[in-house]
């Protein structure tokens, strides 16, 4: 369990983030056009999972327009966008925002994604969405870089992440 904080106040998540060095839990996710979608659709690519709250709150929006550009200067790594916002949503906010570098995935069918990666928050205001981290994974699906961020009002250290892509 991560002690994280919303607005100041502590909030807790179930579980921790996948270690440094360990293999990335698989998911089955929900793409835009309602499709499922699991780890082995990324197979041999380098992925910066960007876990949010919401796709419509500003700093989850800031964390995806940072990604999207940072991914327009890296075409070996994929961007995908996490959270619990219907695909529907997700679309709409990119599409508005011309975002055309990152995937989407909801966590619509499959709320144990939370759990598998120790992000579903537990308590407080926000209780049943994810907490803001990213991880970047390796082609290999070794986890190269996992930060739970320690406030969800902040974004997180996209130099750390960049960093951990070599």
């Amino acid at each position: 369990m991560a002690v994280i904080t919303f607005k100041g106040n502590p909030i807790h998540t179930f579980g921790s983030l996948p270690p440094v060095g360990s293999l990335c839990p698989d998911f089955r996710l929900t793409a835009a056009d309602l499709s499922d979608k699991t780890l082995k659709d990324f197979a041999g690519k380098t992925k910066i999972l960007n876990i949010v709250p919401s796709l419509d709150t500003g700093v989850c929006q800031a964390s995806a327009r940072r990604f999207n550009a940072e991914a327009a200067k890296r075409p070996d790594v994929v961007i995908i966008n996490i959270s619990a916002d219907l695909p529907f949503a997700q679309k709409r906010f990119c599409d508005s925002e011309g975002l055309t570098n990152v995937v989407n995935l909801s966590t619509m069918r499959s709320p144990e994604f939370g759990n598998d990666f120790g992000v579903r928050i537990v308590d407080g205001p926000l209780a049943g969405l994810l907490s803001r981290a990213v991880l970047v994974v390796d082609a290999s699906n070794r986890v190269r870089h996992a930060q739970q961020v320690p406030e969800i009002a902040q974004e997180p250290d996209y130099a750390a992440a960049l960093a951990a892509l070599g």
